[in-house]
């Protein structure tokens, strides 16, 4: 990113009451941004200084004395001490109750059900895409022992023992219980539409070569039940209220410092994102 190209596009001087937040403190920052543009880029870096610089004045203007803490050998700064201090002297956060967690719960139950299982079995025909004969030659192979288990769908575990070139040959093909997600975009697309016990009517390709693909059983997911979710729900609610507090926050303490420089009234707060 070229910064002086930056400051040449936009020469203002950003203030904060009577702190000025110097052009070479935003170009500091701004490594620690992106954005679709530079000029994006900066005002983010310059929108998280003055929003820096409004705590730390208010921290001052309460006389607040920084006691950093330390977490997994990571140790606060002073600047960052003191804002967490303001934020929980001055940012009140309500505890969520049981029944704003159960009507949570009841409004989105899709969010809290347990995933659908699967249990196939595969035979695999290794072979990589760049090597069109060996793949071509994989198809083939596929093909042929698709029919025979088709024809003889009680054979399927043997022959996976016999020719599959993944380890799961040896337990008959079996990968055990995948969910959506765990397998490749191919081979999910084909498993998903099986029925249970049912052997997928065309050779699935990947990326790892070619399968015969058989769906064993399929466990349907179950709502998980309000005590198991429900500290996650409470997490969750808290963690809302606090983001728009803290934006509530710094929207009052924005409109009584005099800003110059920097529109933060039509900007999203680093505090909320």
């Amino acid at each position: 990113m070229r910064i002086e190209t930056i400051r040449n596009a936009a020469p203002r001087i950003v203030a904060v009451n009577d702190s000025i937040i110097a052009n070479a403190d935003i170009a500091r920052e701004v490594q620690n941004h992106q954005g679709a543009s530079p000029i994006i880029a900066w005002e983010a870096a310059t929108r998280a200084l003055v929003v820096r610089e409004l705590l730390s004045q208010r921290a001052q203007a309460l006389d607040l004395v920084a006691e950093p803490r330390s977490e997994n050998g990571l140790r606060e700064t002073d600047e960052e001490a003191l804002i967490r201090m303001l934020l929980e002297a001055e940012v009140k956060t309500p505890f969520a109750e049981d029944a704003d967690c159960r009507r949570y719960y009841h409004s989105n139950l899709a969010r809290f059900r347990s995933p659908d299982l699967y249990e196939p079995l595969h035979i695999l025909f290794k072979a990589t895409r760049t090597d069109k004969a060996a793949y071509a030659q994989a198809v083939i192979q596929a093909e042929i022992v698709l029919a025979e288990v088709q024809a003889f769908p009680k054979r399927f575990e043997s022959i996976a023992k016999a020719l599959s070139a993944c380890p799961s040959s040896a337990e008959g093909g079996r990968l055990g219980q995948v969910a959506r997600g765990d397998t490749t975009p191919e081979f999910e697309a084909a498993l998903l539409p099986l029925a249970a016990g049912e052997i997928c009517p065309q050779v699935v390709r990947t990326r790892y070569g070619v399968h015969v693909l058989r769906l064993d059983r399929k466990s349907a997911g179950a709502v998980l039940p309000f005590a198991q979710v429900r500290d996650r729900i409470a997490t969750y609610l808290e963690a809302s209220s606090s983001r728009r507090a803290a934006a509530q926050y710094l929207t009052l303490l924005a409109g009584q410092a005099r800003i110059s420089g920097f529109d933060i009234a039509g900007t999203t707060s680093p505090l909320v994102q």
